[in-house]
């Protein structure tokens, strides 16, 4: 079963018009274990300021089909050294986090519609690049559009 970590703004994309189509999806690949979930302490933090629909979404996904994975000091240097290497800036820290998080556990996917930092092609490129001199494998950094079956 492919491991797909996702941020909030997958689940805040069930509820816009724009994204809603592909996030339900592939929420509802969750829902029947066909993906897991995977869940970082960051997202948890950016879903206790989230509106309730979006963190009702979250609860709906079966624990069985959620893995959890937190921050921990491999992560973190391999977010600080993006950030050294100017990818992110430090105001967009947690972005970076996502992405070093993802890398360290080993992640099948990050799904996401953060356009500007995540999912965005001179991003990943750089992400990756980083992630390789270090000794990581590469990551694939999709959009959740990407990832469902067009069924």
């Amino acid at each position: 079963m492919s491991k797909i970590y996702i941020d909030t703004s997958v689940l805040g994309g069930c509820f816009d018009i724009e994204f809603k189509t592909w996030s339900n999806k592939l929420i509802e690949s969750f829902l029947i274990g066909k993906y897991s979930a995977v869940i970082s302490d960051l997202t948890l933090r950016e879903l206790e300021n989230a509106p309730l629909q979006v963190r009702n979404i979250f609860k709906k996904i079966p624990e069985k089909y959620i893995i959890y994975i937190i921050s921990n000091s491999e992560s973190k240097k391999l977010r600080d050294e993006y950030i050294k290497e100017k990818i992110v800036t430090k105001k967009y820290l947690v972005d970076a986090e996502h992405i070093a998080l993802a890398t360290v556990n080993n992640i099948d996917v990050l799904v996401s519609w953060n356009f500007k930092h995540i999912v965005n092609y001179n991003k990943i490129r750089q992400y990756n690049a980083i992630n390789y001199k270090i000794g990581y494998k590469v990551l694939e950094i999709r959009t959740p559009r990407e990832v469902v079956d067009e069924e």
